[in-house]
């Protein structure tokens, strides 16, 4: 009888799985927590550097277009502004009776008063340039801060939508008796993810 109880001790401790103790148990000294994307942190960002803040959301693509929003904005305000001041600079030649020689392409093709209109309608332009300038840097960080937000968001292939007819039969007797009818038909709309 011993002996049987030793074989199936041996037996059963053979067919024991032994590789669950070998697993070490993770402690909380050495898990690493990884940080949460901080949607200020890129905000920050963008505001100090236009395209920093894209960059921390790893968009690298969206760079080169906020750059080229820059640049062109920055076109129009030097352009406009170089054309307002030789606009003002032709109204006050005008305006004075001067007569020394000036390259000027403003002088001597329009009056005074059309020298006026365009020196209002460069100023104008300039003005607008500089409002869309800052606009366009407002939406730098603007979309720096959503971007971050949206960070780890989830976007599955999974999402899927359901539209099929239904039929429903009463649950009582009472049910029953109160319709004309033996159930109730309807839509049943399943939204899985």
């Amino acid at each position: 009888m011993p002996r049987y109880i030793f074989v199936f001790v041996i037996l059963a401790l053979s067919v024991m799985p032994f590789g669950v103790f070998a697993q070490k148990v993770a402690s909380a000294d050495n898990m690493e927590i990884k940080p949460k994307h901080s949607p200020h942190k890129a905000s920050i960002y963008s505001a100090v550097l236009p395209g920093l803040g894209q960059a921390y959301n790893k968009k690298y693509w969206k760079i080169p277009i906020i750059y080229a929003g820059f640049g062109t904005i920055t076109y129009f305000v030097v352009t406009n502004r170089k054309e307002y001041l030789l606009a003002n600079e032709a109204f006050l030649y005008t305006t004075n009776g001067e007569v020394y020689e000036t390259d000027n392409k403003y002088v001597g093709k329009y009056t005074e008063q059309d020298l006026t209109q365009i020196r209002d309608y460069y100023r104008r332009n300039t003005e607008l340039s500089w409002i869309v300038m800052s606009l366009w840097y407002v939406l730098n960080i603007v979309d720096a801060t959503v971007d971050a937000h949206f960070f780890d968001y989830d976007i599955s292939d999974n999402l899927s939508l359901h539209l099929q007819p239904s039929y429903i039969q009463p649950q009582n007797l009472y049910q029953s008796k109160a319709t004309y009818d033996n159930g109730y038909t309807g839509l049943s709309l399943s939204l899985r993810f």
